[in-house]
């Protein structure tokens, strides 16, 4: 009798992971396609201090999942890592074509002056938080 291979799943640690590259993936994307509405030059500068000021987490995360994918076994971590990075900015990127382009800025533009304002510490509270509507590639596990 053949047993099915456990569902791969995050702990706390790689869900925050991933959270926080979505953050920085979205974050990234509105400074990109705000940047030549009014006043978009400055979103997009906000986003080059949030990178900055966030380079050393984003590493840590990046790390993080890439150590998880080698002990899944995934033969080309930095590929699946890579893959998952432009999933996340299509998504985004997904959102701002479906709204005018004036009305995505208008709507997510605050969310990267308000990014470029937190700490490091402050960006991690915010990636380990569990959003209803935000699903990582992997489910948080399940502590038993």
């Amino acid at each position: 009798m053949s047993v099915a291979p456990a569902q791969a799943c995050y702990n706390a640690l790689q869900f925050e992971a991933e959270q926080g590259l979505r953050i920085h993936s979205e974050m990234m994307v509105i400074g990109l396609t705000c940047i030549k509405m009014p006043g978009g030059r400055q979103v997009y500068n906000e986003y080059q201090e949030f990178d900055i000021n966030n380079a050393a987490l984003m590493d840590d995360y990046s790390e993080i999942l890439l150590r998880h994918y080698q002990d899944e076994g995934v033969e080309r971590p930095q590929r699946r890592l890579d893959k998952l990075r432009t999933n996340m900015a299509n998504n985004i990127s997904r959102m701002a074509i479906d709204m005018s382009t004036v009305d995505f800025c208008n709507q997510y533009e605050g969310h990267v002056t308000k990014a470029a304002e937190m700490s490091p510490g402050t960006v991690r509270l915010w990636a380990e938080h569990v959003w209803p509507n935000e699903t990582t590639s992997e489910p948080l596990c399940t502590q038993e």
